[in-house]
């Protein structure tokens, strides 16, 4: 087939999956890759595994910065003259003949503009869908200690929101044919959009993270962008239960690192004691090192909808820790290669520690991990079930 390939992504699990997904589909087909200039290819270029990238340039005018204010919401750019980028890429694919289109999210609108003029079948991967105004805005107001819904800022955040989900469920009103990377994201389709989707789970690259021949040592890692919704500040509270003869170090490892985040992280933890080192920007040979190295992986995003963080250290050999949410309930086997715990600090440094101290049942965790994702969540695999919705598109636009 002759695939286009949509994104606006910022780096992290989403820009990887689709690396990883796009080199797999290289292999038999041609793939052409679509972008405005505001996609972040820096992270994992995308150039290196499809036939040909094509970007167009955002022109981010402060007419258009000025109009999509009222008629959208405050944003970075203009999504004016983004939506004119995504108007272009789509008459230009319109104009070829391509047989399908593997359009991924946008990171200022989510669902992206390219939905509303494409004309081709096409295939939307909703990675992350929007939560409900509700949720969102409960979230952010008790991480920013906001009690009172009268509270000036808890008003400004509520209209951002609010806006940003109209536009969000407007746009993906246009998509065809969607996926989702979980079935909890699945749910969440449904709950914040009312639209049905499909479960292609996603893979990790099984030669990249592997088991290595190296000395395990005293930390734990954790790894994602260093944000509020990553839950790392549970997991040093977590970890300040432990006692303090016996409490590991804490190492996260971050593409990006949102500073007063970072600073609050760090200061939290010189109060608990609890001996913390974050890594901005590593090396994939860097990280799988690291993967390798910890005892454990913690991980305690909220509502993650997949994370591909699980998979990479059970695919190292390591077994996770984590919080019983989201994703983590598909890729996190309970008992067998890790453990699932409710989202309380004492429970969860309990079974860290509990953990640690049975070195036999970590080694039986290791190989069950190893072998489970060798068996389903590799990047054969997780290219085969793409492959099978975008054919089913195709097949779906000629009914």
């Amino acid at each position: 087939m002759k695939i286009a390939v949509f994104h606006n992504l910022l780096s992290g699990g989403a820009k990887r999956a689709l690396y990883n997904n796009v080199d797999y589909l290289t292999g038999n087909h041609q793939i052409d890759v679509y972008i405005p200039s505001t996609a972040e290819e820096n992270y994992l270029p995308l150039k290196y595994v499809a036939d040909n990238l094509y970007s167009f340039k955002v022109n981010n005018s402060a007419f258009g910065y000025l109009y999509s204010i009222i008629k959208h919401f405050p944003s970075k750019i203009s999504l004016y003259d983004l939506e004119k980028a995504h108007k272009n890429i789509a008459e230009t694919i319109n104009r070829q003949d391509y047989d399908v289109i593997l359009c991924e999210q946008d990171k200022y609108t989510m669902a992206p503009f390219l939905l509303k003029y494409i004309k081709k079948p096409h295939v939307y991967y909703c990675q992350q869908p929007l939560l409900s105004q509700k949720e969102i805005s409960q979230f952010l107001y008790e991480k920013a200690g906001i009690k009172s819904i009268n509270d000036a800022e808890s008003l400004r955040l509520k209209f951002f929101l609010s806006r940003m989900i109209n536009t969000d469920k407007n746009l993906i009103k246009y998509s065809k044919y969607t996926l989702a990377n979980s079935s909890f994201s699945h749910e969440s389709i449904m709950r914040s959009y009312g639209i049905n989707s499909f479960v292609s789970y996603l893979g990790v690259d099984t030669d990249l993270f592997r088991p290595l021949n190296v000395s395990k040592e005293n930390f734990v890692l954790s790894v994602g962008r260093c944000i509020p919704e990553k839950g790392f500040d549970f997991i040093i509270k977590s970890l300040a239960k432990i006692e303090e003869p016996y409490r590991p170090e804490l190492l996260i490892v971050s593409d990006l690192a949102n500073v007063h985040w970072k600073n609050y992280l760090e200061n939290l933890a010189a109060q608990l004691k609890v001996r913390l080192k974050i890594l901005i920007l590593i090396n994939d040979e860097e990280l799988v090192k690291l993967y390798n190295q910890a005892k454990i992986v913690v991980y305690a995003p909220y509502l993650e909808p997949f994370g591909l963080v699980p998979l990479e250290s059970m695919s190292c050999g390591t077994p996770v820790v984590g919080v019983k949410e989201g994703g983590l309930r598909e890729t996190i086997d309970h008992g067998h290669t890790g453990i699932l715990t409710e989202r309380d600090e004492t429970f969860f440094s309990q079974e860290i520690v509990k953990l640690l101290s049975e070195e036999d049942r970590m080694e039986k965790y290791s190989k069950k991990s190893i072998k489970i994702v060798n068996k389903f969540w590799t990047l054969q695999n997780s290219g085969e079930r793409l492959l099978t919705h975008l054919k089913n598109s195709v097949a779906k636009s000629k009914n």
